[in-house]
């Protein structure tokens, strides 16, 4: 088998089985017998275990973060270089939650894996996500540009919340179906997004008025009187 061929043969032995049993219980040796190659190939091509789970995950991220900067980019170009706090919400969590909800795709090995990655904390991964932050930069000056009088701790925060949200949602969305007795519709990916959003927006524009010192009522004398209670 040709260089090239092995490796993409690895990568997809290695996908299919993370996604269908988890990090921890997937071997070098289970992968090579279900790619068809030997050990020295995974070695070889990727050195190690935890080099190849980071590969795999890098290649399913710059696919996010690419789809992700290009809604950003039509938003801004849309609103002349200052795109509207929610499609800037609605670019950074979209691509994620379509891409691992709905029944066009939860059902792909792709979304499997990356459904995998959410919930397992491996190393390989937390170091990626720990380390590659440049595009969530581009979204934070985003947010700036949308909301100049906004405080940049809020908006990091904001940002922060708007991810876990999604994340959240991909990883428990079996717990959601059962507690809702089906009520919450998980296949309904648009509205889904546009619940996120939402709240997303609704807890950024708040943010200002919730971080105000709240107004305390005088102290007569140095005491409060019932009337001031």
């Amino acid at each position: 088998m040709p260089s090239d061929q092995t490796r993409s043969a690895i990568l997809a032995a290695a996908e299919r089985l993370y996604a269908d049993r988890g990090f921890g219980d997937v071997t070098l040796r289970d992968i090579v017998a279900e790619a068809n190659v030997n050990l020295a190939a995974v070695n070889y091509h990727f050195g190690s275990k935890d080099e190849l789970i980071a590969e795999l995950f890098v290649t399913r991220s710059i696919q996010t973060n690419r789809e992700r900067l290009n809604e950003l980019k039509v938003a801004e170009e849309r609103g002349g270089g200052r795109a509207s706090i929610e499609d800037i919400m609605r670019a950074l969590v979209g691509p994620t939650l379509r891409g691992c909800l709905g029944p066009d795709r939860e059902g792909s090995t792709a979304a499997r894996f990356m459904i995998r990655a959410s919930i397992e904390s491996v190393p390989p991964i937390r170091r990626i996500k720990n380390r590659e932050v440049d595009h969530l930069r581009k979204f934070a000056a985003a947010m700036r540009r949308a909301m100049p009088a906004s405080n940049d701790t809020e908006l990091y925060w904001g940002l922060h919340f708007a991810l876990s949200m999604a994340h959240h949602t991909i990883r428990e969305k079996e717990r959601l179906l059962k507690l809702s007795e089906g009520k919450c519709d998980l296949d309904d990916v648009a509205g889904i997004i546009d619940r996120v959003v939402t709240v997303s927006v609704m807890a950024l524009t708040i943010g200002e008025v919730a971080s105000k010192p709240p107004v305390r009522p005088a102290v007569m004398h140095g005491r409060l009187t019932r009337q001031d209670l």
